[in-house]
């Protein structure tokens, strides 16, 4: 029977990227969506509704994913073996100063909290099942080291020392945890042809590399050069304590 992948942020460039490697892996996929208008603009994408499941939440809220979770648990939706996390926020030039409270707190809402609830909802539920294929996987980005643009640098950089204590805690069950680190832009197909930037199928091989690496694990996987680093995965270990 084919696995299934969760995927929180499913409609975004990247999660459309995991959604092709799981299509294209001969995965099945629940695709967690906002809205009908979101799954209509996923499946638009995607062309073609087959393999995938929908469900409606929103993945910003504290009961979101808990809630898909407990609907899988009573039937009502298809069980996984594996969750793919990528919700970002805003990327525009500010200064420190000029950023709000609100805005602070909306984006740290979207770009850290959405990644954390993925997880702290979905892990118990992985290693329940007790596959030993499962992964949970959350793609981060440079500017949380580079901050060339402060509202996704603070959100991103807030991600790094939580995927090392996700992956540590981890170590020796059966799910595989990874970050994925992504120092580039990456756009859906149509978008990143007229843009000149890495296209969404493209970058997707990273996700299929991941999920057929039983190796690969408790590790930060850098996606830095365009080329190279779609074809063979690019592995940094986290360091043990």
């Amino acid at each position: 029977m084919a696995e299934t992948i969760l995927v929180v942020g499913s409609t975004g460039n990247i999660g459309f990227s995991a959604i092709t490697a799981a299509l294209r892996s001969k995965r099945n996929v629940l695709a967690v969506v906002r809205s009908q208008s979101s799954a209509d603009k996923l499946v638009k994408y995607i062309g073609s509704d087959k393999g995938i499941t929908i469900a409606e939440a929103d993945v910003t809220s504290d009961t979101g994913v808990k809630g898909v979770v407990e609907k899988v648990r009573a039937g009502k939706l298809p069980a996984f073996q594996h969750v793919w996390t990528s919700v970002g926020g805003e990327y525009t030039f500010d200064k420190i100063e000029n950023v709000s409270t609100e805005r602070l707190r909306r984006n740290m809402n979207i770009g850290f909290e959405a990644g954390f609830f993925a997880y702290r909802d979905t892990i118990k539920y992985l290693r329940e099942q007790n596959n030993p294929n499962s992964t949970w996987t959350i793609c981060t980005g440079a500017q949380g080291e580079i901050a060339q643009f402060v509202v996704p640098a603070m959100t991103q950089g807030a991600l790094f020392p939580f995927c090392k204590a996700a992956a540590r805690e981890n170590e020796e069950t059966n799910v595989r945890v990874n970050e994925v680190y992504l120092c580039y832009r990456v756009e859906n197909d149509k978008d990143a042809v007229e843009h000149g930037v890495t296209k969404a199928s493209d970058f997707a091989n990273v996700y299929e590399m991941i999920l057929d690496s039983p190796d690969v694990r408790s590790s930060r996987v850098c996606v830095e050069n365009a080329d190279e680093d779609l074809k063979k995965l690019k592995v940094r270990p986290f360091q043990k304590i």
